[in-house]
């Protein structure tokens, strides 16, 4: 049985709780019906996009390694292959749960800006393309990593990279996601030489099925694993990358380059159901999704049945995600130099004057809430013990206001994300990106950079500062135990995704495979009636949503519809490891 509630009037729920808990049914045992979708485990589990790189993670789970050593092994394994998604070049976020220490931690190693005052006036989104070096920020991912390895890894650096060096030496077998993003970017790809020889050989895009082989990138993280750090951010590569940014148009120096920062602190935090959720803090996205959960518990929605069949829940559903994205886009910016009251807006006495917000008319104006009085103010007994994200460090007075670019550049952003839970119950959560397909498309020593300049507008652009991100690596904890590890990949349905998959697993009870693999909405922003809707939802939830104003717009589930890879820790200590059908992740346990 899971905690009391967390809430104060809710609390009159928790019989209705209690018993729907009682009377789910038990997790299934069949494997799900695609290669390694669903694993059960008991001593260690990764979730990843690709099944080489959740392979990677067990690998050194197997030889002694801990979730920090699995998470790297993962990471540098993604960057050799999936790396239209991802890589070396890219930028991300963790979240970390140590379970025999009780201590939480996150990282934003997100993409920054160099310090060139330029890099306020210029918008990198309408800079030359296909590549477009102006977008490219300063990559973080060889940093976080290594810094969690540094601090918290048991096995030496060399054993956790060699399943990555291995890969980019020897080849993997390119998967068909990959094949159709390098077919999708043929344009990008052919506009580098090197780039085409290796993903367009004889000007034809790799096929599923094909051996792609990175000699290049596997000397670039050889040189990582003997000198660390250094050899990425110092040296003859880092005069390379840079040389070559700044030939493309680029306002980065080599300055910017080796003293690039990565940020440690804590998660932000909330109560929710009896949980304790832990999220990514700004500029990050994490707290869309905390603000998400607690309006759905503020709705009931718990008490309510499966999205998949009660148009009810599917409707609170759109509400609560509604509200919560308009206030991150008015709530946002780097928090070095704007006001997000992050904490405020996680919440539950902020959701809870926000609810009404939930049952808005579609088009109906919906202005962003004012979450600063509950920012000033503790998360609660929980979140204080672990030492929460705090307040912001800015008033409203420096708040960057509604976000004034279009939708476009954020909808066509690609991202990686993987969970890894192992024997002593440490949790790690990563969500990583190169932004759009193959980034900036500047290809050097190996790997890709980053698109994550094109994340600002003119409200929140300026030299020396991270980028704003929807990216939500997400641990749950029941008590001191990780419940669920989780994120997802698909920029602006990454918090929609963790928000729909955690609410049907921990609120509703579902098994881990039914939650990743149902269907999910996503709701456009305030003022605008279309809804996307996957396949699969019952007639009425359709008919629903068109009674209620929305307009439903028929979307495939694809890879843009949310990558969520998770590690679901049952009460009982069995591991369930979960991969999106709409990617081609896979779960790896023992």
């Amino acid at each position: 049985m899971r905690p009391a509630h967390a809430y104060g009037p809710l609390t009159l729920r928790l019989p209705l709780v209690a018993l729907a808990l009682a009377c789910a049914p038990a997790p299934a045992t069949a494997p799900a019906p695609a290669f390694d979708k669903r694993v059960e485990g008991q001593r260690g589990m990764v979730s990843a996009s690709h099944p080489d790189a959740a392979a990677a993670g067990l690998e050194v789970l197997r030889a002694g390694g801990n979730a920090v050593d699995a998470a790297v092994a993962v990471a540098f394994a993604l960057s050799v292959v999936d790396p239209s998604q991802t890589g070396l070049g890219g930028a991300g976020g963790m979240v970390i749960w140590r379970r025999p220490q009780r201590e939480a931690h996150a990282v934003n190693f997100y993409a920054r800006t160099g310090s060139d005052p330029d890099w306020e006036r210029v918008d990198t989104a309408a800079a030359r393309q296909p590549i477009n070096a102006r977008a490219a920020g300063v990559p973080g991912t060889v940093a976080g990593m290594l810094e969690a390895h540094e601090r918290w890894g048991r096995l030496p650096r060399a054993a956790v990279l060699a399943p990555a060096i291995r890969l980019a030496r020897d080849g993997f077998v390119v998967s068909p996601l990959l094949a159709r993003t390098t077919e999708s970017a043929k344009a990008k790809l052919a506009a580098d030489s090197a780039a085409a020889r290796l993903f367009l050989p004889g000007g034809a895009a790799v096929r599923a099925g094909d051996r792609l082989v990175q000699t290049e990138l596997a000397r670039t993280i050889e040189a990582i694993a003997e000198r660390g750090p250094e050899a990425f951010y110092d040296g003859t590569q880092a005069e390379r990358a840079v040389a070559m940014l700044r030939r493309m148009g680029s306002a980065v120096t080599l300055d910017d380059w080796s003293g690039y920062r990565t940020e440690w602190g804590r998660p932000l935090c909330t109560p929710w159901l009896g949980y304790t959720v832990l999220g990514a803090p700004p500029a990050l996205g994490g707290v869309t999704v905390l603000e998400a959960l607690n309006l759905l518990a503020g709705v009931r929605a718990d008490t309510l049945g499966s999205p998949t069949h009660d148009p009810r829940t599917v409707l609170a559903a759109v509400g609560a995600m509604r509200v919560a994205d308009t206030d991150r886009r008015v709530y946002r910016g780097d928090p070095a130099h704007y006001g997000v009251p992050a904490r405020g807006m996680a919440s539950p006495a902020f959701a809870a004057e926000r609810v009404g917000g939930v049952d808005a008319a579609p088009t109906a104006p919906l202005a962003a809430g004012n979450p600063w009085p509950q920012d000033a103010r503790p998360a609660g007994e929980a979140c204080d013990r672990l030492g929460d994200w705090g307040p912001s460090r800015h008033g409203p007075e420096r708040a960057a206001g509604m976000a004034v670019t279009p939708e476009g550049e954020e909808a066509a952003s690609h991202t990686s994300h993987f969970s890894v839970v192992d024997a002593d119950r440490t949790a790690v959560a990563v969500t990583f990106t190169v932004g759009v397909l193959f980034g900036s498309g500047v290809y050097v020593n190996g790997y890709f950079l980053n698109s994550g300049a094109n994340n600002f507008d003119r409200e929140t652009r300026g030299p020396s500062r991270y980028g704003s991100s929807t990216i939500a690596p997400t641990v749950v904890l029941a008590g001191d135990d990780p419940r669920l590890v989780i994120g997802a990949a698909g920029s602006q349905y990454i918090p929609t995704s963790v928000t729909q998959v955690t609410f049907r697993m921990l609120a509703l009870g579902e098994d881990p495979w039914v939650a990743i693999a149902a269907p999910r909405v996503q709701p456009g922003r305030a003022g605008v009636a279309e809804v996307e809707v996957e396949p699969g939802f019952a007639p009425g939830v359709y008919a629903a949503l068109r009674d209620r104003g929305f307009l439903p717009v028929t979307r495939t589930a694809d890879l843009m519809f949310g990558g969520v890879h998770a590690v679901f820790v049952a009460p009982n200590g069995r591991l369930v490891g979960v991969a999106d059908p709409r990617r081609d992740g896979a779960a790896a346990g023992w």
